[in-house]
């Protein structure tokens, strides 16, 4: 996950307000109900310690999200009386998350607004397609294209003049899915599409698949499903989410590589706080690891005000230089130590067959830049 976008949270000091919330049912007492968790989330958090014109920045800007069409809910982060950052979820979390601490609570981003594949969906016919941009906060759509209207029909006769009709047929269908083939092409490289996904019949998504360049062979998904099944919608979001699972995987599999010496007898990947902490320090994250579930997530650690300022014991800081220290989770701190320096986060969760400790060791890893 690129962290670019939360730079606007390390621009002030906290202390911080940071909410997830679903988005309810659409139903008629949805409104209200979105005022009394409104209510509900503002009360918290002032039990917490938050001074009440957060607390009523943040009531605010849920009250807001009343009548919002958007699936899965947002994440605000408020300070001072002010909304900093609000994000669309891309996944709806399972229970309100309300949280007043010295940093902005960023780590349940990487599962809640993480990996978001965006996939072309191409309705395939024999005379043409239509291409509908998805992703998770809905769809749109992505234009068209048209090949041969005639012939398309065989016929069922067997004499000279059919058999020519019908090559004919098999040429137009041939000529109409190249044209489809080279207009899908164009638009995954217009809109950076991680997915295609294709729907119609088998014949028409195989000749379509088969034109495709190679370099597009891998993003190719043929939906089980047609386009007036109710479980299309199913289809797509399967391989979306295969396609986050798939990375997130392959990221793992570097990492745990990683973790044995180079030829210079050092490894290349590191794990548990005080590793992190030294290698945040000194700007060496490539990419941070977290595993949600990790003991290590919630683990106390120390800041100063700059984000390479992190160290495990209060008194570090103090050795270091620094004068003004807080306590911190340790997922939230590395999160503002990579956003400083421009390294993506990844949520990785172990594959089937493959146990907890097989993951970053607590819960929090890192490739890194340099050994």
């Amino acid at each position: 996950m690129d962290l670019a976008f939360l730079h606007p949270l390390y621009e002030h000091q906290g202390p911080w307000a940071s909410v997830y919330v679903g988005t309810p049912p659409r139903t008629e007492d949805a409104p209200h109900e979105r005022h009394l968790a409104a209510v509900a989330v503002a009360r918290e958090l002032s039990t917490q310690g938050a001074d009440e014109d957060t607390c009523v920045a943040v009531r605010e800007a849920l009250e807001e999200l009343r009548h919002s069409s958007e699936p899965h809910g947002r994440a605000v982060f408020a300070r001072a009386g002010e909304v900093v950052l609000d994000p669309p979820l891309t996944r709806s979390p399972e229970a309100d998350v309300i949280r007043w601490g010295t940093l902005p609570h960023t780590a349940p981003l990487l599962e809640l607004a993480g990996e978001d594949p965006v996939c072309v969906v191409a309705y395939v016919d024999r005379k043409g397609a239509d291409f509908e941009l998805r992703g998770a906060l809905g769809r749109e759509d992505a234009g068209s294209v048209t090949g041969k209207q005639w012939p398309v029909h065989r016929t069922s006769t067997a004499d000279w003049s059919e058999r020519h009709f019908q090559l004919r047929v098999e040429n137009t269908w041939e000529h109409n899915a190249a044209e489809i083939a080279d207009a899908l092409a164009v638009c995954q490289e217009e809109t950076g599409a991680d997915l295609l996904i294709l729907v119609g019949d088998e014949r028409e998504k195989r000749s379509v698949h088969d034109r495709l360049p190679k370099r597009l062979h891998d993003l190719v998904v043929e939906a089980e499903h047609g386009a007036g099944s109710r479980l299309l919608d199913e289809d797509v979001e399967r391989a979306r989410t295969g396609q986050v699972r798939q990375r997130a995987e392959r990221e793992l599999e570097r990492f745990l590589a990683a973790r044995a010496p180079g030829e210079d007898g050092r490894p290349g990947a590191v794990e548990g706080v005080p590793a992190l902490v030294e290698a945040a320090r000194e700007h060496r994250i490539d990419e941070l690891l977290i595993r949600p579930d990790g003991p290590d997530a919630h683990r106390t650690v120390w800041i100063g005000e700059d984000p390479d300022q992190l160290a495990v014991r209060r008194t570090e800081l103090k050795i270091l230089g620094e004068q003004n220290s807080w306590s911190a989770r340790a997922d939230d701190a590395l999160i503002r130590s990579a956003v400083a320096t421009g390294a993506p986060a990844l949520s990785v969760t172990p594959a089937d067959g493959t146990s907890a400790e097989d993951a970053p060791v607590g819960g929090l890893g890192a490739l890194l830049r340099w050994a």
